[in-house]
């Protein structure tokens, strides 16, 4: 795998991070909830929230390149449906680490179907869309010009079970489109089929998961 950009800032000042840009408030914790994350300990991690406190389409908005802010392409308006693979054990926990996250560089201009199976075979998980969203948050140099990524770990499943062909990806808008010329540099939540390749856009994954305590508070419905 390639290594990624820079190197992550330590989990106590990702927390602060998240406290400025108000995820905690989104995700209904206090301030000193996100801070005794960073007993969670490891220098390489990265700090995220569970999807469903803190849905994409509520991050989005939070991240910035050349001032402007994120945003989710109008044709993925179902974007917070879009949920972990079964394949996929989020700790039972609102805080939690993602272990060893890399971006994948080495496998752009693979497809999702084609990745996904490699990242299982050398023991990676994909990144789920909202953890390459707190990605960007911490590190927003990680999003680079032909050099973007997928999170495959998120995926839309339809009513009979079957997948949405849609695969989840952060990268920087070209301002054309419906995007608009304003959004252009902007940082995009879009999507790719599942069974295209891209030599621009390679697989955000991770070594591992971990919870830092119980729940303790009544799950979302």
């Amino acid at each position: 795998m390639s290594e990624t950009t820079q190197t992550l800032t330590p989990l106590s000042t990702q927390a602060e991070r998240l406290i400025e840009l108000g995820v905690h408030e989104i995700a209904g914790l206090s301030a000193a909830e996100v801070r005794a994350a960073s007993a969670l300990g490891e220098s390489d991690g990265l700090l995220a929230v569970r999807p469903d406190v803190a849905p994409a389409s509520a991050l989005a908005p939070l991240l910035r390149r050349q001032g402007k802010p994120g945003f989710v392409v109008t044709d993925m308006s179902d974007v917070d449906l879009f949920a972990p693979l079964d394949s996929i054990d989020l700790p039972d926990t609102p805080l939690y680490l993602i272990s060893g996250v890399d971006r994948g560089d080495d496998m752009a201009n693979w497809s999702p179907d084609e990745a996904l199976p490699a990242l299982t075979a050398a023991s990676r998980t994909p990144l789920l869309l909202t953890e390459g969203i707190h990605w960007v948050l911490q590190q927003p140099d990680v999003l680079e010009r032909n050099h973007c990524f997928m999170t495959i770990g998120s995926r839309l499943r339809k009513p009979k079970g079957t997948l949405d062909a849609r695969t989840p990806a952060l990268w920087i808008s070209n301002g054309t489109g419906r995007d608009g010329r304003e959004r252009r540099e902007a940082p995009k939540v879009g999507w790719c089929w599942a069974g295209n390749r891209h030599t621009w856009l390679g697989f955000a994954s991770g070594e591992g998961r971990r919870g830092q305590k119980p729940w303790g508070k009544p799950r979302p419905a």
